[in-house]
């Protein structure tokens, strides 16, 4: 069940909740990504808030919206690179992303497996790709309030399983958010505390949302080749042979 593009907008935007997520979720993708400089940067979902520290200096920065949520012109002060898709069928060449972040989409996919196949088909060699999703076990994810309080919450094992079951491999993971999802003044003024707190005490605290950064795993060929059965026995070229009968 997809949000639609005007709530996610009017959250990120015109919340102070939803200002302050945009503001610690960015941090933490910076952190990943400090660079982005010649390389091609896609998001799905409604990663556009997060993408805009790689407008200058990437080579392509694209943000893929998907049909049943709806998509937005973004950025408003620069040529658009929104771009309204399927959602798992996007407008990206094979092999030619070198960034890939997921934020609203994968936990809010009818089809999670099927997006998960376009996400491995799109990234290069050596690309990496952010997951962000509702931390199964953190209080965002219980609140109707936010956008990751809809779809499906997923614990670190359950994503970083399902990714490997579709040719990722994990690398690292963070938890972020500690704040209390809620808009009261006494919340919003202790936020920074909070996020302090979590980030010393996370095995304690569960923060409300779970960022993994995986590769793309590409296997090896496993059928045998020609020159294989070639030289599986060579020294039969050593052997001699019997030579022909007289007629």
């Amino acid at each position: 069940m997809h949000l639609d593009v005007q709530d996610l907008r009017n959250f990120y935007y015109r919340s102070a909740l939803g200002r302050a997520a945009q503001k610690v979720l960015r941090s933490e993708i910076r952190a990943l990504w400090p660079e982005a400089k010649g390389q091609t940067v896609a998001g799905f979902g409604f990663a556009v808030p997060f993408l805009r520290p790689y407008l200058e200096t990437s080579r392509r920065v694209v943000g893929l919206m998907p049909a049943p949520q709806g998509v937005i012109r973004w950025p408003q002060d620069a040529p658009n690179v929104s771009v309204l898709c399927e959602e798992t069928l996007w407008p990206l060449e094979t092999g030619r992303v070198d960034k890939l972040l997921l934020v609203h989409g994968l936990e809010t996919c009818d089809r999670p497996g099927d997006l998960l196949e376009e996400c491995w088909r799109v990234l290069g060699p050596g690309g990496s790709a952010l997951f962000v999703v509702p931390n199964r076990a953190g209080l965002w994810s219980r609140s109707d309030r936010t956008p990751f309080g809809f779809g499906r919450p997923y614990s670190q094992t359950q994503l970083e399983t399902q990714l490997k079951s579709h040719g990722f491999l994990p690398e690292r993971h963070e938890t972020t958010l500690y704040q209390v999802p809620s808009e009261r003044r006494l919340w919003r003024k202790t936020a920074g505390v909070w996020e302090r707190m979590g980030g010393r005490l996370s095995w304690v605290m569960a923060g409300g949302i779970l960022i993994v950064e995986a590769s793309k795993r590409v296997h090896a060929p496993t059928s045998g080749t020609a020159i294989k059965d070639t030289v599986r026995k060579p020294l039969e070229v050593l052997q001699p042979k019997p030579s022909a009968k007289p007629v």
